[in-house]
């Protein structure tokens, strides 16, 4: 299996901006990323994200993704879930408030004292849910939690820094029957076959449609023309890493 980058949380923050609960989550999530868990996060860029950002969205398809929402609407999760998979913890900013018994934060660009104090109070729950869910089982083929401590990773987020686009999982676009389709981590499949001295041919072909379709999904009866383009990419990988060295 190809070794995708170190376990990091992916954080994904409201872009609402007209709550101060919108200002809030953005703050909060600065705080986590720049000065609390600058090396265990990674941003996910919300408008990129809902814009088909593949980066981003490979990110929170095989890593633990944090959404941390302004108000009951539940954006950033919601979006998550759409095109991703639910994240694994989701902190809502008015439940903090509520539980806390927080004043309600003012002010959209610039906030109040109150809504200082909400923003310490969120990003210390949601650096705590990180070392929560980075002591858990993430299995990234599954994008799930794959040991007990899945409740207790949730229920951190109950409540309810570097970009993803950055974090090292390329994605490569391939014709497919016409159609363009992104394949995530298929550069890094191509780069341990040829690691391993693997040669294009028939078998092979079925090898790496069962590597790909550990991390993307594979239309039922599409296999063959997978197969067949699985193969072409990989000989003119070969081709060009031949020219480069």
């Amino acid at each position: 299996m190809p070794e995708l980058p170190a376990k990091k949380v992916g954080i994904v923050a409201c872009s609402g901006e007209e709550l101060s609960g919108g200002t809030v989550t953005r703050l909060a999530a600065l705080r986590v990323l720049e000065e609390l868990r600058p090396a265990e996060t990674v941003t996910i860029c919300l408008p990129l994200f809902l814009a088909g950002g593949e980066g981003d969205r490979a990110f929170a398809r095989f890593y633990p993704t944090i959404a941390i929402d302004g108000c009951e609407k539940r954006c950033a999760a919601r979006a998550t879930e759409l095109y991703s998979g639910k994240p694994a913890a989701t902190i809502v900013v008015s439940d903090i408030v509520k539980a806390k018994g927080l004043a309600e934060p003012k002010g959209l660009r610039t906030l109040d004292e109150a809504g200082r104090q909400v923003v310490e109070a969120t990003a210390d729950l949601v650096a705590h849910t990180v070392d929560v869910l980075l002591e858990s089982h993430w299995s990234r083929s599954e994008g799930a939690f794959s040991d007990p401590l899945q409740a207790q990773a949730e229920g951190q987020g109950s409540m309810q820094a570097t970009c993803s686009c950055g974090s090292g999982i390329p994605v490569q676009l391939v014709e497919i029957d016409g159609t363009m389709v992104s394949l995530v981590a298929l550069p890094l499949i191509f780069e341990r076959f040829r690691e391993a001295g693997q040669k294009p041919g028939e078998e092979l072909g079925a090898e790496l449609l069962d590597m790909v379709c550990i991390y993307n999904p594979i239309p039922e009866g599409s296999e063959p023309s997978y197969i067949e383009t699985l193969l072409r990419e990989y000989r003119d990988y070969l081709h060009r890493a031949e020219l480069d060295s």
